[in-house]
């Protein structure tokens, strides 16, 4: 009985994995239909890569420098770089954002699919206790007190945040080097 109870859970796993795996995919074919396929992207995108490796480059020739005039005047410069990267990055946001909301829009209907298909159904046990505050994510719609059991939402959520980048990158649609998807997690200045 454990066997095919196990044999079950495994092939919910595998389920939910390739659903993640095939929307990440459905996702970056509509961000390529929308977006980076579009010449107002692809000459964001060159401007965004130039100014990158510009602002680099005066940043390391600051570090050389040794008077004092030439170091204010080539902060001057890295300060207009910084501006028009940052500006450059603002269009790039407002480029992408119809492409973000088909997305999310996808996801959020893939998502009440899998989530009614699922709905108080054990996929996965747990190797440990999660924490106080993950648990709720881990043991959402089941029913019982054991938190090894673990929910659709969980396995959906990790699957589709660790494979996006990857799938990204793998099709060559990750984002220029000088943006930034979370400016909240970079180092202040």
């Amino acid at each position: 009985f454990f066997f095919f109870f196990f044999c079950f859970m495994f092939l919910d796993c595998i389920f939910i994995i390739l659903v993640s795996i095939g929307t990440g995919f459905l996702a970056e074919g509509i961000s390529w239909l929308l977006i980076y396929r579009t010449e107002s992207y692809q000459k964001l995108k060159a401007s965004i890569d130039k100014t990158s490796k510009k602002l680099e480059k005066s940043k390391d020739s600051i570090v050389s420098l040794s008077s004092a005039s030439k170091v204010k005047s080539k902060g001057k410069k890295v300060l207009r770089q910084e501006e028009s990267l940052k500006s450059s990055n603002t269009t790039m946001t407002w480029v992408k954002m119809k492409s973000f909301l088909a997305v999310g829009f996808t996801m959020i209907t893939i998502f009440g699919l899998l989530s009614s298909h699922f709905d108080g159904r054990v996929v996965a046990k747990l190797p440990f206790q999660p924490l106080w505050f993950i648990s709720g994510i881990t043991h959402r719609n089941l029913l019982g007190k054991d938190l090894t059991d673990c929910a659709m939402v969980f396995i959906y959520i990790l699957c589709s945040m660790s494979f996006r980048s990857n799938i990204q990158k793998f099709l060559g649609f990750a984002p220029p080097k000088g943006t930034s998807n979370f400016p909240f997690l970079e180092p202040p200045k």
